[in-house]
């Protein structure tokens, strides 16, 4: 009796390391993600030193959106034994709740572990980016173009930097790269963006008419373009774009303010009326107009004021 107790005793680990591996592989092939991280709890609960499980159990849990689960999972592996991977993966964990500055340290000591590791380095740049660091990102994403040169997101970025900075000239540069890498609707779209940022109004629907040729579906295009072509003093051609993007959201209140600009310039006051009180209806104001701060949410305010200012002058007499 003494003997088959000693062997069962033994025999315990044995069996607890192959339910534990067993587990580990079922857990790995659902694609249940609520399943898998039930079942990586009973390996850690089973092994609580398997790194592994902490890592694949981060995963799970950061696609399941619950992001500071992840970071506390990834946080346990770092304390017993930090490598490029988790770091990174913890950094996206981070990123996905705006922790933008830890982020940027777990992207960093990524890179540190791993200079071959361009995502990291990607991401690191990306970061910087959403921190202002637009002399640091830019310096960062130089990097990732001499690893990976044909990749045209990585120029758009980079263009988004240099646009900051006022560096207009390599912003152009870099736009014009990722167009001539990949002939985009996207592509298009976001130059047209910055044309219109440097008041260049044709060159900016130029590149919305090819956005929205390549893709018909693109609302923001269309309420661009029609920015672009009331700047441009052609309101009829306007009022054809804004009423297109309404027809993809009947509440966006900045195309109904460009419709009621664009009937004011052409003296139809009534269409003019009817497009600016709907605005006022979405944006929570109705009749209550008293000043121009009350449109500070809109496009037409953060990006167009000094034209936007002249066009609600107007608006508020009918």
């Amino acid at each position: 009796m003494k003997n088959l107790l000693f062997t069962l005793c033994i025999a315990l680990p044995l069996f607890s390391f192959g339910q534990t591996s067993k587990l580990y592989r079922q857990a790995l092939r659902t694609s249940d993600l609520k399943e898998r991280i039930s079942m990586l709890d009973e390996v850690i609960d089973l092994e609580p030193k398997n790194l592994d499980a902490y890592f694949q159990r981060g995963l799970a849990k950061n696609n399941s959106e619950d992001f500071y689960g992840a970071i506390v999972d990834y946080s346990k592996i770092i304390v017993e034994n930090p490598d490029a991977d988790t770091y990174y993966n913890r950094g996206n964990s981070r990123y996905s709740v705006q922790d933008y500055a830890e982020a940027k340290e777990d992207y960093a000591k990524a890179y540190i572990l791993d200079n071959k590791f361009i995502d990291a380095l990607y991401s690191l740049a990306c970061v910087r980016l959403e921190l202002g660091e637009y002399e640091k990102a830019i310096s960062d994403f130089d990097k990732v173009i001499k690893a990976a040169p044909g990749q045209p997101k990585t120029y758009v970025l980079r263009a988004s930097a240099h646009n900051a900075l006022e560096h207009y000239q390599k912003a152009h540069a870099d736009y014009s790269t990722a167009i001539l890498i990949e002939k985009s609707s996207e592509n298009y779209y976001n130059r047209g963006v910055f044309f219109m940022e440097i008041t260049r109004y044709q060159d900016a629907k130029n590149d919305f008419n090819k956005a929205l040729f390549l893709d018909k579906t693109n609302a923001f295009a269309y309420f661009f373009r029609g920015a672009s072509s009331l700047f441009l003093g052609e309101d009829a051609v306007a009022i054809s774009d804004f009423e297109n993007v309404l027809k993809f959201d009947s509440k966006d209140f900045d195309a109904e303010l460009g419709l009621a600009i664009a009937y004011v310039n052409l003296n139809d006051t009534v269409k003019a009326k009817l497009h600016f009180d709907r605005a006022n209806r979405i944006i929570g104001l109705g009749s209550n107009v008293t000043n121009i701060q009350q449109y500070s949410e809109t496009y037409w305010f953060q990006h167009q004021y000094f034209f936007f200012n002249k066009g609600i002058n107007e608006l508020v007499k009918l």
